[in-house]
């Protein structure tokens, strides 16, 4: 698929031209095909980080990012080099350079973003494994979207070595597949051991998460909820949002903002790039936080990251809806986007706030398009986390 001479009528990949990639003849995924989110280096291509400026700037990469490596010696084999939102900054799906990539899933609406062209590959059955980076959600919406699993892993648990940075104290590596089942098979691969004592045992529903939804989204959740109930012993109602620290947003735009700006600011200051107007405007907020501000974000956040530490423990799981709305309608406007951007964001920042693992899983349909309910783990427990998607996935 990273050839020009190949069909792409997803628009999920690159148009690079091709050039063989080494894998491992034999390994756990041996014979699986991967799509790998262009903001990592792939040996032999550029890294054009959503943007034609960085595209034309990029050298040639002498050496994979490590996650890429690791799943290339465990015998995937290299599909092509994806699409994503520019600079990563932004969960919408659509790009201003090169628009947006079909949903197979749901054909007349947005894959959601950053790691766009990943799920649109794998809800395609173009590829098996998307790489994505997850820095506010960037691969769990895409996942709820376009009807797929997708993790979002703890906070610095895989390496993003020779990938581009957007917000590094948020930003992690994520993936998205067709089954729960090879989510945990690449997360074998790419995860260290968990930490000591995550015995996951205790079930969690955020009522708060789920009050934050339109009664008719709710209402189609309530059946895999109720599937849910009817399974496991002792669910627990929690409150994930607790009032003094109800709506996180604001603390997660100023710490992102300004992490975003250190990482570009003096590119765009120097070149001033034509961008979108929705992601200009971010970088132009995020030039506006100032250090102080940063600080009391920062400040906001340890009380947070505390409050989700205890209220796990060191074997709770808290289900949550992974969005509030199916994916938007591709020709939704500008404002329309940013609106569903800012409303789903409430419950995407709580773990990019706090580095805990979040997975989201297909459960639900509604007006004919998926949507995922989502489960968070404490962190560490990545592993753990994984094996009980698989086991909610049976039941979903």
């Amino acid at each position: 698929m990273s050839s020009t001479s190949s069909p792409d009528p997803y628009s999920a990949f690159l148009p690079y031209p091709e050039t063989p990639v080494a894998h491992a003849a034999s390994g756990p995924l041996a014979g699986l095909r991967l799509g790998v989110k262009d903001l990592f280096d792939v040996t032999g291509y550029p890294t054009g980080c959503g943007h034609p400026l960085k595209l034309e700037q990029s050298a040639v990469a002498t050496e994979s990012a490590p996650p890429v490596q690791a799943l290339l010696d465990a015998g995937m084999a290299f599909a092509g080099k994806t699409h994503l939102d520019e600079l990563a900054y932004s969960t919408n799906g659509v790009n201003h350079h090169y628009g947006a990539p079909v949903n197979a899933n749901a054909p007349g609406r947005v894959t959601g973003g950053s790691s766009s062209g990943s799920a649109a590959a794998v809800a395609a059955s173009l590829v098996d494994v998307g790489l994505g980076s997850d820095t506010g959600g960037s691969v769990r919406l895409p996942a709820s979207y376009c009807g797929l699993f997708g993790i979002r892993p703890s906070h610095g648990a895989v390496s993003l070595e020779r990938a581009m940075p957007l917000a590094p104290s948020f930003d992690t590596v994520g993936w998205l597949t067709q089954s729960a089942a090879l989510l945990r098979k690449v997360g074998d691969v790419l995860l260290p051991p968990d930490a000591a004592g995550c015995g996951l045992a205790r079930l969690l529903v955020a009522d708060d998460a789920f009050r934050l939804l339109d009664d008719a989204v709710r209402a189609a959740f309530a059946p895999a909820l109720d599937r849910v109930r009817a399974h496991f012993q002792g669910i627990e109602a929690a409150a994930l949002f607790p009032e003094d620290t109800a709506d996180r947003r604001p603390v997660f735009r100023a710490a992102q903002g300004h992490e975003a700006w250190q990482a570009h600011g003096d590119w765009i200051t120097r070149y001033q790039p034509t961008m979108g107007p929705d992601v200009a405007g971010r970088f132009r907020l995020g030039s506006a936080v100032s250090r102080e501000d940063y600080a009391a974000a920062n400040e906001a956040r340890r009380t947070i990251r505390a409050f989700l530490d205890s209220l796990l423990g060191a074997d709770g799981i808290v289900l949550l809806p992974a969005t509030v709305t199916p994916a938007p309608a591709r020709d939704s406007s500008g404002p329309a986007l940013e609106d569903v951007r800012s409303r789903v964001q409430q419950l995407l920042c709580v773990a990019s706030l706090t580095g805990h693992p979040q997975i989201s899983m297909p459960a639900a349909r509604f007006e004919d398009a998926p949507i995922g309910l989502s489960i968070i783990g404490p962190r560490g427990s990545d592993r753990a986390l994984l094996r009980w998607a698989e086991r909610l996935s049976e039941i979903l």
